[in-house]
């Protein structure tokens, strides 16, 4: 998903301070969340926001993401993807116009 150069120059970033040292999954996913809820901080209590602030606060979310999926050694493309093959098969598109959409029951 990152181009090669933005992969790399996310790479170099952090190499360049040390950073790798801190960045255990652990670390990484908690810093997920905690930028997360930064972006929803620009929308709290108002459909008004700054589009300018949300993109930076996406751009800390994504950042770390690509940061534990190389430390994870997962390709972003193909988690997405092999994601969203599992999400089609637990919410078929005839389903679509239901209310709420539930997950489709498999056999067990």
């Amino acid at each position: 998903m990152p181009r090669p150069d933005t992969l790399a120059a996310v790479r170099d970033f952090a190499a360049e301070r040390g950073w790798h040292q801190a960045h255990s999954p652990e670390n990484l996913a908690k810093s997920i969340s905690i930028e997360a809820a930064e972006l929803l901080e620009c929308f709290q209590w108002t459909p008004d926001y700054d589009a300018d602030h949300a993109a930076d606060e996406l751009a800390d979310v994504l950042t770390y993401c690509i940061h534990l999926a190389d430390r994870l050694g997962v390709d972003i493309d193909d988690i997405v993807l092999r994601k969203l093959e599992k999400t089609r098969q637990k919410y078929p598109v005839e389903l679509q116009g239901t209310a709420i959409p539930t997950p489709v029951e498999r056999p067990a």
